[in-house]
């Protein structure tokens, strides 16, 4: 058998293959990048933070003032809790501030009739002073007599009885004084202790009024309401869920992309999305989140190459100030295309230029 026959049917099968997967290969790459090496393409979701609207305090459900869907403002008034039982406490807690007060008035009134009496009492006290040095000065008169015989012992008894009389009675003025200053000491107490309890019930009054502002909900920014949780009459627990919102000025699309482009997206990459509901629109957006471990692909996904199993998880962020300009438009859920510059030195293509809705 002749062999060159053999290996030169070998030689152009070889070469047919090899232009066939160098074709296929070419398709591929076109698919995996249509524009080229400076751009990466994913689709994705617009997904927003969401906030829940829960109760600070446990409690009845009064009012729901929005409805699912409802645009609404920060700051804006969403739900009402039944505070009919904190108002009777506050009531509560305000008449004991008045009733403390008139306390505090009594006590410093006391305090100063206190005084009043202490200082009668060193009054009384010089006074029987006085008294008691008459009487021993008398007394010595009288035991000078008595030794020289001109006077009798009685009129010594006498004096020495009332000396001793005034002794006894400057004593208890002494007493009196002591116990003016007591008086004084608790009265003044009285009045500390009515402003302790005067402080104690206007912090009673301020936690109160706190529950009560805490009772009326109010939206933290503005978004749109997504699910009302609870229902007006239903009892709550603290911390339970009443609205659940979408905060509005922090929208972004989450995409995924595979290793070999991931890892040339930097942070702050600029990025334009497409929604598949205004395709006529050009959103700008910037890369804020990218995933420092890998994983597969979600079945939610369609890569542009299927056999690459690992990708990344990205976050494309519109801009605050934009979102500002457009909140009533902005809706979460659309499915979209987001395209990634990966090339800081490429221009964007024309169908890829930002087009915003207008107002």
């Amino acid at each position: 058998m002749n062999p060159k026959p053999k290996n030169w049917r070998g030689w152009m099968i070889g070469v047919l293959l090899a232009a066939i997967v160098a074709a296929w290969l070419g398709i591929r790459l076109f698919q995996a990048d249509p524009l080229g090496y400076a751009f990466a393409t994913s689709n994705g979701r617009i997904e927003a933070v969401d906030i829940e609207i829960a109760t600070q305090y446990a409690g009845r459900v009064d009012d729901i003032r929005v409805d699912e869907g409802d645009f609404v403002h920060a700051g804006q008034v969403v739900a009402v809790m039944d505070t009919r039982t904190l108002k009777a406490r506050l009531a509560q807690a305000r008449a004991r501030i008045q009733q403390v007060r008139s306390s505090q008035a009594s006590a410093v009134s006391e305090v100063a009739l206190r005084q009043a009496e202490y200082a009668n009492a060193r009054a009384r006290v010089a006074q029987r002073e006085a008294e008691r040095d008459v009487a021993a000065t008398r007394l010595r008169r009288a035991r000078a007599l008595l030794g020289e015989r001109a006077s009798s012992v009685e009129e010594f008894e006498d004096q020495q009885a009332r000396f001793k009389q005034a002794e006894a009675t400057l004593t208890a003025a002494w007493a009196q004084v002591k116990a003016s200053r007591a008086a004084i000491r608790a009265a003044r107490a009285s009045v500390e202790q009515t402003k302790a309890e005067i402080a104690a019930a206007i912090a009673a009054t301020r936690e109160l009024q706190s529950e009560l502002d805490d009772s009326v909900l109010r939206a933290p920014r503005s978004g749109r309401i997504q699910y009302r949780v609870a229902e007006p009459g239903e009892v709550l627990a603290n911390g339970a869920s009443v609205l659940s919102m979408v905060d509005l000025s922090d929208v972004y699309m989450t995409f995924f992309l595979p290793t070999a482009q991931a890892g040339r997206v930097a942070l702050g990459a600029p990025a334009r999305i497409v929604l598949d509901a205004a395709p006529q629109y050009v959103i700008p957006a910037t890369i804020s989140y990218v995933a420092d471990v890998a994983q597969f692909t979600p079945k939610t996904v369609e890569t542009a190459d299927e056999r690459q199993k690992l990708t990344f998880r990205l976050k494309a962020r519109i801009a605050p100030e934009l979102l500002r300009r457009h909140l009533r438009q902005v809706k979460t859920g659309l499915p979209g295309m987001v395209t990634v510059r990966l090339d800081a030195q490429a221009s964007w293509p024309a169908d890829l230029h930002i087009r915003l809705p207008h107002g």
